[in-house]
């Protein structure tokens, strides 16, 4: 359900004035965006008024870009830049001279397409400091001439500088019955979001975060971490999803906020990102995440050919996340993959491999259907396109689509992800049961292998309760 966002009246050009910044999101995993409400929050505390809207769950007033001087978009994925940039068009026929910024790991990524394009400004890296300097350089007058803010005239590297952190101001987006929940034991309960972190330590050559950070990572300071939790859980939230790249790039950091949290509210649960090899170093650290509250952890498993790991770079083996998932096993916490199975280097038999990899180790209901579709993306400035491997395979950057092309050497590889993709989108809209949509997804795979598929439909064999699993399915 759509909601309308309050405008301002005004017609004032001072950017202090109520609405003269608009800041949007488009898509942010189903959660009510922090990348809308700590930029918010920075703005205010430097005597600004921003006009906020959600535009996943919220509708875009013309009023509201008409009267807008600055419009900053938010787009920390590649969805959300799809989707952005549709935005960005209506935005400039309806106020064609506004100054249309786009902030966030995939603006960045994509800054050379945006800026002929559509935008008149970039933003990446840490970018609330930055976005104040784009807003008081646009009050003087003048070029914009500011680090970490890229124009079509002037240059510059992301902002990679600490920031003085607020509580993010959550205020004026819309409430969390609009944005996921957390589906446990049979119980629905209203999910928040928030980070502890940002950046990552580790360079895996497919990530989107490591063009920008290249190996930093900053914490968010504990009692900002917390404030925001506070007030999510006044507004009725009983589940927080910590977002982010690696929740344990920071262990102490992280364990911390987890105990604070459980100590003012023991009721509320809570999951986090981790990768493989994080979970079997810190497996002391598991049993204790689980009594603090902890119900799922989403690793990148990604895939379990260690050709194709070691392709991207993973830093994790297959025998690393048979290791991961017996210590989750072991301290009562759930398991979520998230995958990307089709690459250059991953083969049909890897592919056969990994469905029988999630029948037998029962994690059909651990896994979203669109996971096993989801094909490598290769923005421009990925660390990928420094991959030898890559290059017989490597096709031309397709700018309007944000991604190098690149063909999979099996034709058979392309075809099945196409019929995957489609499958999944099927299931996930009609409601099917996950049983059923991984039974056809396997025969898929397998008639694509020119084999007769299994006969016998998968089911639970072990007597667990479904894992926990909130209502967005993941994407990127």
């Amino acid at each position: 359900m759509r909601v309308r966002a309050e405008v301002a009246d005004t017609t004032g050009r001072d950017l202090h004035e109520p609405g003269a910044i608009l800041l949007l999101s488009c898509y942010e995993l189903g959660h009510q965006p922090l990348s809308l409400a700590m930029p918010l929050a920075y703005l205010r505390v430097a005597g600004y008024h921003p006009l906020a809207i959600d535009t996943a769950v919220q509708e875009l007033p013309a009023a509201a870009i008409k009267r807008a001087r600055l419009v900053a978009i938010s787009v920390p994925m590649h969805t959300a830049l799809r989707l952005g940039v549709g935005l960005g068009e209506r935005i400039r026929a309806v106020n064609p001279g506004v100054h249309l910024c786009y902030y966030g790991l995939y603006a960045w990524l994509n800054r050379d397409y945006l800026l002929r394009e559509l935008a008149d400004s970039v933003i990446g890296g840490e970018i609330e400091v930055p976005l104040l300097g784009l807003v008081q350089a646009l009050e003087r007058g003048g070029p914009v001439t500011v680090p970490g803010v890229v124009t079509r005239e002037q240059s510059s590297a992301p902002a990679l500088v600490r920031v003085g952190f607020p509580v993010p101001a959550r205020d004026v987006l819309p409430p969390p019955r609009h944005y996921a929940h957390l589906i446990i034991n049979g119980q629905v309960v209203p999910a928040g979001y928030t980070e502890a972190t940002r950046g990552c330590h580790h360079t895996c050559a497919h990530c989107p975060v490591v063009p920008i950070y290249r190996g930093r990572f900053f914490a968010i300071p504990r009692q900002v971490v917390l404030a925001d939790i506070r007030q999510q859980v006044a507004n009725g939230v009983r589940h927080i999803t910590f977002g982010d790249p690696d929740f344990l790039n920071g262990p102490t950091h992280s364990l911390r906020i987890c105990r604070a949290l459980h100590e003012e509210f023991p009721d509320v649960t809570f999951d986090f990102t981790a990768r493989i090899e994080h979970i079997v170093q810190h497996r002391n650290l598991m049993p204790e995440f689980r009594r603090l509250g902890c119900v799922f952890v989403v690793s990148a498993v990604e895939l379990l050919s260690d050709r194709a790991l070691k392709a991207i770079r993973k830093g994790h083996s297959r025998a690393d996340v048979l290791e991961a998932l017996r210590v989750c096993d072991d301290a009562g916490i759930a398991l979520r993959p998230s995958l990307l199975l089709f690459t250059p280097w991953t083969t049909l038999g890897d592919y056969l491999e990994l469905l029988e990899f999630i029948e037998e180790e029962e994690l059909i209901e651990h896994v979203d259907p669109v996971h096993l579709s989801i094909r490598l993306l290769i923005p421009p400035g990925s660390a990928l396109l420094e991959v030898p491997e890559l290059r017989p395979y490597l096709g031309p950057l397709d700018e309007a689509n944000f991604t190098y092309t690149w063909r999979h050497p099996d034709p058979r590889m392309d075809e099945l992800q196409q019929a995957v993709a489609e499958l999944a989108e099927r299931a996930t809209r009609e409601g099917w049961d996950p049983y059923t949509t991984f039974a056809a997804i396997r025969a898929l795979a397998w008639e694509t292998a020119g084999k007769q598929p299994p006969s016998e439909p998968p089911r639970r064999r072990r007597k667990r309760p479904s894992p926990p699993r909130l209502t967005e399915s993941w994407f990127c």
